[in-house]
């Protein structure tokens, strides 16, 4: 994991940034969510690929790529959830009780 940060940490910051931009301007979207059962086979397919990451079932590049791939989506996330969490404080501070 240190490996990740210290080569690809130009990447790292773009994906955090980029969740963090999505996360704000994701408040504004009206859009039609993903139902219950895409949301749960989702799920079902991200926790299987950390489980192969963590076991470490793909050796080699793949596995580097995957390893890296899943960090970066997992800061895409985060970045995600922070926006969206400052533009409900930002946006909730200047409206009047």
């Amino acid at each position: 994991m240190a490996f990740l940060a210290t080569f690809h940490w130009g990447w790292l910051l773009a994906s955090l940034l980029l969740g963090l931009a999505m996360g704000w301007i994701a408040v504004v979207h009206r859009g039609k969510g993903v139902s219950k059962r895409t949301s749960r086979w989702l799920a079902v397919v991200a926790a299987a690929l950390v489980a192969v990451a963590v076991a470490r079932v793909i050796p080699g590049r793949p596995g580097y790529w995957l390893d890296l791939g899943l960090t970066m989506f997992a800061l895409y996330l985060a970045g995600c959830a922070a926006g969206s969490w400052l533009r409900d404080w930002a946006l909730s501070r200047s409206m009047p009780t």
